[in-house]
């Protein structure tokens, strides 16, 4: 059976899962007051970045990757499920004071572990640039402070004081987001995305997706599994907690970032020892970079893309299909990305000899897939003559 005829599972009973969230959530608080080895995998962090964070914040911190290491200097960073504060006070210091750190946690000795260290922090390190929102990181548009705020003033008794309740939520959704519409530059996450619940873990990744600027990054570290996990361990609250039942399968992480419209997807870090084995299947810690920005229309600006190789040919995200060594017609946008990052190192861009303007650029038909012929670049007028030079280079 293939893969894909697997990964359908069905819900697990209403019972069993709060139960899961329940001890999720249990095991966490208490994480917050004593450290829990077994959430933890040996991860080695810049240790002049740690100088400044507190020793119980370190002890505390729960995680399975390092993705502070893709922060960059000015950036706005959001980390899902920041817990202590560990990532977020690693990555104030990278972003330096002209960045902003947002840290988003449910859990409530967590975040108070993180607020009562933030001061600190700012003063170790000349800046305070960090803040700690209360949240469901899959459903990162309502802000649960703000709510809680209304329903004790507006208690829920009857049908009626329900349905102002549900509108009230639409209302804070839209009007105060608890995080806004693309004002993110990085999402990162530390073995978090996998206590999501199963029926979430779609919601989640649009959430991200939504989130992220157009040329915004995301860098995951989490806990995937190599086969599809069985229903009764999935139903397990202490493997669930653990960070292990309610792993993503690899395959189906990587193509949910897909159908979201993420491209450049790539496993950055693969641990070769898993982090857990259960029955057989295997779970270990990766950390998957992804971009976002191929939203918009196709344009023909008479680009072409040559692939470098090594691989005969390879297919893009959007289903081009690049030969090696051959001068592929693109878009200006497919243009724009293949020639960026993830992708520069691979591809040589050839440009028109005479640009054509934005603003008289036509459609171009993305479903096709063919060469574009040389003429088409340099200008079928092209005939200029030039002699060979003294030196062959």
């Amino acid at each position: 059976m293939s893969l894909v005829e697997h990964d359908a599972p069905t819900s697990p009973p209403e019972s069993i899962r709060l139960d899961a969230e329940g001890a999720t959530r249990e095991r966490y608080s208490a994480a917050a007051q004593a450290r829990d080895t077994a959430l933890c995998c040996p991860v080695d962090y810049d240790r002049q970045l740690l100088e400044a964070i507190p020793a119980e914040v370190i002890e505390r911190d729960y995680g399975c990757g390092d993705p502070s290491r893709y922060v960059r200097e000015g950036e706005t960073v959001l980390d899902l499920g920041s817990g202590g504060g560990k990532i977020c006070f690693i990555a104030s210091q990278v972003v330096g004071p002209k960045g902003h750190v947002i840290g988003v946690d449910m859990n409530d000795e967590m975040l108070e572990l993180a607020r009562r260290s933030a001061p600190t922090i700012a003063e170790r390190v000349g800046h305070a640039n960090v803040e700690f929102r209360r949240g469901r990181i899959q459903d990162l548009a309502l802000d649960v402070d703000r709510l809680e705020h209304w329903l004790g003033e507006h208690p829920v008794q009857n049908l009626d004081d329900l349905t102002r309740l549900d509108e009230q939520r639409e209302r804070l959704i839209a009007e105060h987001p608890l995080v806004r519409d693309d004002s993110i530059d990085l999402v990162v996450s530390n073995c978090v995305l996998n206590l999501v619940r199963e029926s979430d873990k779609g919601q989640l990744i649009e959430e991200i997706f939504r989130v992220l600027r157009p040329g915004g990054r995301i860098a995951i570290s989490d806990i995937v599994s190599d086969e599809i996990v069985p229903e009764h361990l999935k139903n397990d609250p202490e493997l669930w907690s653990g960070c292990v039942s309610g792993a993503f399968h690899e395959f189906d992480f990587l193509r949910r970032l897909e159908a979201a419209g993420f491209y450049g997807i790539e496993i950055d870090k693969w641990e070769g020892e898993p982090f857990a084995v259960v029955e057989g299947i295997e779970f270990r810690s990766v950390t998957i970079t992804a971009m976002k920005g191929k939203e918009g229309v196709c344009l023909e600006a008479g680009q072409a893309l040559l692939y470098k190789g090594p691989w005969k040919q390879v297919v893009d995200d959007d289903g081009h299909i690049l030969e090696r060594g051959v001068r592929m017609a693109v878009c200006a946008k497919t243009y724009r990305i293949l020639t960026g990052e993830p992708y520069a190192g691979q591809t040589i861009g050839i440009e028109p000899a005479a640009a054509i303007p934005e603003d008289e650029r036509g459609a171009f038909d993305c479903e096709r897939t063919e060469p574009r012929h040389p003429r088409e670049t340099k200008g079928a007028d092209y005939r200029i003559n030039k002699p060979a030079s003294d030196s062959c280079c």
